[in-house]
């Protein structure tokens, strides 16, 4: 990325700068966010978006509420940076690291108490940015991991966008492709569009490019066809939030993916750091599904595609079933056959 896709500029009483990705690929735009209600907005209308970013957005979105404000004591310091991360985790519901990374940030606060508002400001701004910076080596060590199990020439499919722009460096499924390049691997890509909002064209192309990395783009109905002809090797995708036993969320259209990997043989990846699984629940079926407005369906990008007053479901994600998904690749490892001992063995805390 010319510019991190989220970054702190500044102190603690500084403001985050991020790359609008609603303006890409025609625009390449930084966006200023000064104030939570300007956090939770961007999220929801997916200025910034993908669970690592969104995870580092939201925690930063925390820091935006205290500022330099201050603040007679610590009971009302706690008390505005609990109304901010009340007000963030509404903007979307199943990204896992928007929640985990709020949570994070608080209980920072708390295990301050007692040491005054200033310890308690430090202690904010300090696990913010410690959350940004372990999301980037995380990335890092998962572009690693997943060597193993991409071969010199491979071509691979992948779907929406789970690269630098969904993180806060260098990407989940997109890191795999980039440090193979690194290493002087041979790689191509196939791009799924993505549709409604086309975040595979629009951004996962784009960031390819701009990476020298070759990229096909096609439209989601075209996958099967890819396949078929032996033009893809495995697939490769991000997730939004992993259940205790394996089952993934990730962009809509990604369950369909890893249906016809499976009837034509292709191995199917998924790449996220361990932020990502949320080991309280303990399927996919209880992994929340936001639902977004029908007229990103009817109306994409502001031009009528269907009849007026055609009705139109619009679920924004989707659950893989553990079953069909070969290996997830993570900053701790590959978790080969993922299932819920194999998943707490590797993402589950020590001690």
């Amino acid at each position: 990325m010319p510019k991190p896709t989220v970054d702190w500029i500044g102190g603690a009483d500084g403001f985050v700068r991020m790359i609008d990705q609603k303006r890409l690929p025609l625009e390449y735009v930084l966006s200023d966010i000064h104030t939570p209600g300007e956090m939770r907005e961007a999220i929801r209308t997916l200025r910034v978006r993908g669970a690592p970013a969104i995870g580092v957005a939201a925690a930063y979105g925390l820091v935006l509420a205290v500022g330099a404000r201050d603040f007679p004591d610590e009971t009302t310091f706690l008390a505005a940076v609990e109304d901010a991360a009340k007000l963030i985790k509404s903007s979307r519901p199943t990204a896992v690291n928007l929640f985990w990374a709020i949570d994070r940030a608080v209980s920072a606060v708390r295990r301050a108490g007692g040491a005054g508002v200033e310890a308690l400001r430090a202690a904010l701004f300090g696990e913010a940015r410690l959350i940004h910076e372990e999301d980037c080596a995380a990335c890092r060590r998962i572009g690693e991991a997943g060597q193993e199990i991409l071969p010199d020439g491979a071509r691979v499919l992948t779907h929406c966008n789970a690269g630098a722009l969904a993180t806060a460096d260098y990407g989940t499924a997109l890191a795999v492709i980039y440090r193979a390049k690194e290493l002087g691997k041979r790689v191509s890509v196939y791009v799924d569009e993505t549709r409604p909002l086309l975040q595979g064209s629009r951004l996962t192309a784009w960031e390819l490019m701009e990476a020298g990395v070759d990229v096909t783009v096609i439209c989601d109905n075209m996958a099967a066809s890819v396949m078929k002809a032996g033009k893809a090797d495995l697939v490769i995708t991000g997730a939004d939030r992993i259940a205790a036993n394996g089952d993934t969320a990730n962009k809509i259209g990604t369950l369909g993916l890893a249906v016809l990997a499976k009837e034509f043989g292709i191995p199917f990846y998924v790449a996220a750091p361990a932020s990502t699984f949320d080991l309280s629940i303990k399927s996919g079926d209880e992994i929340p599904i936001e639902e977004r407005s029908p007229l990103e369906v009817t109306e994409g990008f502001g031009t009528r595609t269907a009849p007026q007053g055609a009705k139109a479901w619009n679920p924004a994600f989707d659950v893989t079933p553990a079953r069909l998904i070969t290996a997830i690749i993570t900053d701790r490892g590959i978790i080969r056959k993922p299932g819920k001992k194999s998943i707490a063995a590797v993402v589950r805390p020590k001690g």
